[in-house]
């Protein structure tokens, strides 16, 4: 099958196609055919030399990618949630090593769900690590209520976009940052409120917020922290935060979540295909690659300026 292979750390050019063997599955696992796969910061990052390297670098070879929809070509002795032919979707062996970057995948059944029928490949694909991210923040890592009032950073992005769709279900009162350009996609997705990054400073503008989904890092997060109200809610996606943010945060009595690491969850992605098939959330697909195109899909993660998912299909 091929694969695309990190030869070492570093840029784009060390991401290459090869010729390998398909993987042998395991009696809890089932392969998958891969239709689909989406391209994440972690990936970039893991790339990069930092997020996963350290627990990958002695794999051999190392292929990266966790989120992909495919149909199901056989199955472990011990499976029984699954059969063949069966379309399935989610993000499989995370915090582990994926190897999504490939035609063939061994994946946990556990891992994965039914796709949806009224969903493409590629929109499933999209629709995983990013929306598991969103999701288990306000139902695992913390607890979103109907009225609560939510801020929720990098609304247009890959998590913020599927966060502000998913807390307005919850029946949350949601406010979202972008830059301009991005305002009315935001407020088209269900936000109340926008928040232009670029022009206002949102701890001016905001007060006793419930809930902070904090995905930029930085000094967002003590920012965010002073639109709080005591005893709220704050969840953090990037590490690297100094202990006088954390200080800060638990002088407030917040409950927060400094480092969140979203997790594989084939009943996580049950909601989740159940919330595709209502309609309730959508994908926004800023482009699809295709398999020879991988090293272009990182560079433009790596801007930093994606509106929505980047999706390669195979």
């Amino acid at each position: 099958m091929k694969a695309i292979l990190l030869k070492q750390f570093g840029g784009t050019e060390n991401l290459v196609e090869e010729e390998i063997a398909v993987p042998a599955i395991l009696e809890n696992e089932v392969l998958v055919k891969v239709r689909a796969f989406s391209i994440n910061p972690v990936d970039v990052k893991t790339r990069n030399g930092e997020a996963l390297a350290e627990l990958l670098k002695h794999e051999d070879p190392v292929i990266l990618g966790w989120d992909i929809s495919g149909v199901i070509v056989d199955t472990g002795k011990n499976v029984t949630l699954f059969k063949l032919h069966d379309e399935v979707f989610g993000m499989v062996n995370f915090t582990g090593h994926g190897k999504a970057y490939a035609e063939y995948v061994a994946v946990p059944a556990a891992h994965v769900a039914l796709k949806p029928e009224n969903i493409s490949h590629v929109a499933a694909a999209a629709t995983t690590l990013a929306a598991l991210t969103a999701w288990q923040a306000f139902t695992y890592f913390g607890k979103l209520n109907s009225g609560d009032k939510v801020l929720i950073h990098a609304a247009a992005g890959g998590v913020g976009h599927f966060a502000v769709q998913i807390a307005r279900h919850l029946g949350a009162f949601v406010v979202g940052t972008s830059s301009g350009k991005h305002r009315e996609f935001v407020l088209g997705l269900g936000a109340d409120r926008h928040i232009d990054y670029r022009t206002e400073d949102f701890e001016d503008e905001l007060r006793n917020i419930d809930f902070v989904l904090e995905t930029i890092g930085h000094d967002t997060f003590r920012r965010s922290v002073r639109v709080l109200r005591e005893g709220g809610t704050v969840v953090n996606l990037p590490s690297g935060l100094k202990a006088e943010d954390e200080n800060a945060a638990l002088r407030k009595k917040l409950n927060a979540c400094f480092f969140m690491s979203v997790f594989s969850s084939g009943n996580d992605m049950k909601i989740i295909a159940a919330l595709l098939e209502r309609k309730i959330i959508r994908p926004y697909i800023y482009k699809v690659y295709s398999f020879t195109e991988v090293r272009e899909a990182h560079l433009q993660i790596e801007t930093g300026r994606t509106k929505g998912k980047v999706v390669v299909e195979v």
